[in-house]
């Protein structure tokens, strides 16, 4: 894929200003309805991973709460995409590193829903830093904040309304395990995200309630443009066996098998779509 010149002066930034727009959803998906009538949690579900796996949930048959920054024009287009397929969803705009928020949420979706069977753990930022001197204690913070604190306060708000069978999956990154030079913070996030979720595989065994992860390569998202210059860009994914970079669409579906009976015996696992980076 080519990518013209672009850059985005916000994050975690818009999908709607993106060029080209992210593949969110596949034509020709099949769909089992493997999640029928269960309702899932989606940080982030306003775009880039979150929106196509949110549509690709609905495909399956569950019902839909997005949680989202301040990406209005995204989360209403996910929102309508989701309706269209015939299942509910509603959006929350508010900040997933305040504790307060995650837990009105949470109140919300049980108000309107009544139950919580799924929790995708997806919002994340990040920030390029060529040195090291040059992370500040209020971007480290922040960017803990979002990335895993929210998995946190989450995880702790819904957990009274998950019952066995239940499933909480979060989204690590490559860079977990190859590392970043220029994205440190992030990268140290995503490498807590991975230990997180292999910690509370076995905190909830007992209550038979599954967590896993995915961890992506390199995917058009509206993160990226919002991160890296012009240069970056023209080079994003091509250092990966595939020699491109992924789409949304192909990452959601390891949403939905983690999500889904179909991996009824794995918990404390890390799913990696990355285009071949060998890690």
């Amino acid at each position: 894929m080519s990518t013209p010149p672009q850059i985005q002066s916000e994050q975690p930034g818009k999908e709607t200003e993106m060029n080209p727009s992210p593949q969110f959803e596949r034509s020709d998906k099949f769909s089992a309805k493997r999640l029928e009538n269960k309702i899932a949690i989606i940080t982030g579900g306003d775009s880039g991973i979150g929106r196509a796996t949110a549509i690709s949930f609905a495909k399956e048959g569950a019902d839909l709460a997005l949680l989202y920054l301040n990406e209005h024009n995204d989360a209403l287009f996910t929102k309508k995409r989701i309706e269209e397929i015939g299942r509910k969803c509603i959006i929350l705009d508010g900040d997933c590193g305040n504790p307060t928020f995650c837990y009105e949420a949470v109140e919300q979706v049980i108000k309107q829903f009544g139950q919580i069977d799924i929790l995708i753990n997806n919002c994340a930022e990040q920030h390029v830093r060529k040195e090291l001197e040059e992370i500040t204690f209020e971007e480290i913070e922040k960017t803990f904040r979002t990335n895993i604190f929210s998995y946190f306060f989450m995880t702790q708000s819904v957990l009274k309304y998950m019952k066995a069978g239940s499933s909480i999956i979060n989204c690590a990154s490559v860079v977990a395990y190859k590392g970043s030079e220029d994205l440190l913070d992030y990268s140290a996030t995503k490498g807590a995200v991975v230990s997180l979720t292999k910690s509370l595989a076995k905190k909830l065994s007992k209550k038979e309630i599954r967590v896993n992860a995915v961890a992506p390569g390199p995917i058009w998202t509206p993160l990226i443009p919002s991160s890296f210059d012009e240069e970056r860009l023209k080079h994003f994914g091509k250092d990966t066996l595939l020699q491109r970079v992924g789409q949304p669409c192909e990452i959601a579906p390891s949403f939905v098998f983690l999500a889904s009976e179909d991996s009824s015996y794995m918990t404390g696992q890390v799913l990696h779509p990355n285009g071949g980076i060998i890690i």
